[in-house]
């Protein structure tokens, strides 16, 4: 698969989620198989504005390509302006949020809020496209709420305006992240235009990922709040679409060692003190179904030093 002139070896994707998606979390799913990376989303008006804590959700490494910074905003000039000031910067792809459900995203109209205006959609990503060479894509919804489905529209308009690609998550705005991701909207959009269209919604193993690409036709899937203390499901996706083979779920050794590796990769970016205090709710989703994670979760909260927290590690699976 190509977005724009950047190809995609392996069409399993990791989508941007706030507060997972960082440099570590990145470099985890990567090393497991993930064909292409998305940054968190980041305040373009944060960019023009120079805030300092917009630098860390900037840092991409080299061995992460290919990856997209993900952009949100409302503004085509001051999107345009920023996509430019960073575009030199090693990533491949600028992608613009227009499904985060976020009540103060969508209270500031950026976000899924954008899906209620597709005249605003199309100045946005034309701009963008107009002012940078690497390739612009967009990631949408379904709709904002059940009386406004136009994902169809929405992505044609992206595509005539000149983006390079599509991520659609089948639910609207208003269902968040609950019922069922409908997944007949993704096929739908994929009739619609020629860019690559990339699926997303309730995918939460390689099986579900090939059901999705066989029931839309979609291009490539987006794997979000499954890949949360499981990146090894790319690895298991990736081979599952290369020969139909099932590999076997990680050992509990390896649950340990990733773990671990995990919180050493957040301290030597983000320090010991933030680094531990982040791998709190990392360390949940790790140990989600294993025997008295309950307590886990609770002994892990009152941890700070990485000694402690390489000791509580040392118990998961064992009792």
């Amino acid at each position: 698969m190509y977005i724009g002139n950047v190809e995609i070896k392996n069409n399993v994707i990791l989508a941007p989620m706030a507060g997972v998606t960082d440099l570590p979390f990145r470099l985890l799913c990567k090393e497991q198989g993930c064909g292409m990376l998305y940054s968190e989303m980041v305040s373009a008006k944060a960019i023009l504005y120079n805030n300092k804590n917009t630098e860390e959700l900037l840092t991409v490494l080299p061995q992460e390509r290919p990856i997209a910074v993900q952009l949100f905003g409302s503004d085509p000039r001051i999107m345009a302006d920023m996509a430019k000031r960073i575009e030199e910067r090693p990533f491949d792809i600028i992608d613009v949020n227009m499904g985060c459900p976020v009540p103060k995203v969508v209270n500031n109209g950026e976000g899924s809020a954008l899906m209620k205006d597709p005249l605003l959609v199309g100045r946005i990503v034309e701009a963008m496209a107009k002012a940078v060479k690497k390739p612009v894509t967009v990631k949408i919804r379904k709709g904002f709420n059940d009386n406004m489905v136009n994902a169809p529209e929405i992505a044609h308009i992206i595509e005539e305006s000149g983006g390079a690609c599509v991520a659609v998550h089948g639910r609207t705005r208003e269902q968040y992240y609950t019922g069922s991701a409908d997944w007949d909207i993704i096929r739908q959009v994929k009739e619609k235009v020629k860019i690559p269209v990339i699926g997303n919604g309730d995918i939460t193993s390689a099986e579900d990922a090939a059901l999705m690409m066989q029931k839309t036709g979609c291009d490539g899937v987006m794997i979000g709040r499954a890949s949360r203390g499981n990146p090894w499901i790319f690895r298991e996706t990736a081979a599952y679409f290369k020969d139909g083979s099932i590999m076997a779920r990680p050992t509990d050794e390896e649950v340990r060692e990733m773990i671990l590796r995990h919180a050493k990769l957040l301290i030597r970016y983000k320090g010991e003190f933030t680094g531990i205090r982040e791998m709190r709710k990392h360390f949940a989703w790790y140990t989600a179904g294993f025997p008295h994670s309950s307590a886990l979760r609770n002994q892990v909260n009152f941890i700070e030093s990485f000694e402690e927290f390489e000791q509580l590690v040392k118990t998961v699976g064992k009792y």
